[in-house]
């Protein structure tokens, strides 16, 4: 577990495997907190965070980079082999027989609002890719939900992280994933598309 600071007031901790195991609840919590906006609407529960996130903790060469204000958890950026994830995320490259040996599944990352424009987004990716690469994978990816420019809960002011992925040298693909979750203010489950994107660390 390594602790590294970044600001005055913000502390990157870098953790493994069972390391995890203390912030996983505050992971959770934030989790379905910052994906009910948009464009995730996601109306999520604290146990089904707990059962998805519990495949870092099952993962020797997972990593869970932690933001923390005064040892409150106000960001968190997850990944793990591709071959780890879940497999419905492997199963786009499979399909288009793409070795997913080599891919680095960079989960999510999630930050409260009031700590966004400080360099935490590009400091979970660093973290990340640094970690992959010294694992010896040649790839990194991780996938977005697709919305159409018309989606009538898209605010006025919403910005896509699209340049900011960009920045980071990852283009979409054409691998897609379609994965089902309950919506806010939707009674039920609906499909929902996920577009890949992919970066070279080599």
């Amino acid at each position: 577990m390594a602790e590294r600071s970044l600001t005055d007031d913000v502390t990157l901790l870098c953790c493994s495997s069972d390391q995890i195991y203390p912030y996983l609840d505050a992971a959770a919590r934030l989790r379905i907190e910052v994906f009910r906006s948009y464009p995730y609407l996601y109306d999520g529960t604290e146990a089904y965070e707990r059962e998805y996130l519990q495949h870092y903790l099952d993962c020797p060469q997972s990593i869970v980079v932690c933001a923390l204000v005064a040892e409150q958890v106000v960001g968190i950026s997850t990944a793990l082999p591709l071959s780890a994830a879940d497999a419905d995320f492997q199963r786009p490259f499979q399909e288009a027989g793409e070795p997913i040996e080599e891919y680095y599944y960079l989960g999510e990352s999630v930050l409260l609002p009031q700590y966004r424009g400080r360099g935490i987004g590009n400091a979970f990716f660093d973290h990340r890719e640094a970690h992959a690469r010294k694992l010896g994978y040649r790839r990194s990816t991780f996938c977005s939900v697709v919305r159409p420019d018309s989606h009538p809960q898209k605010p006025i002011d919403y910005r896509s992280n699209d340049s900011f992925w960009r920045k980071r040298g990852y283009e979409p693909t054409s691998l897609h994933a379609h994965f089902d979750w309950k919506e806010v203010n939707l009674a039920t489950e609906t499909s929902h598309e996920l577009e890949f994107w992919s970066h070279s660390l080599i």
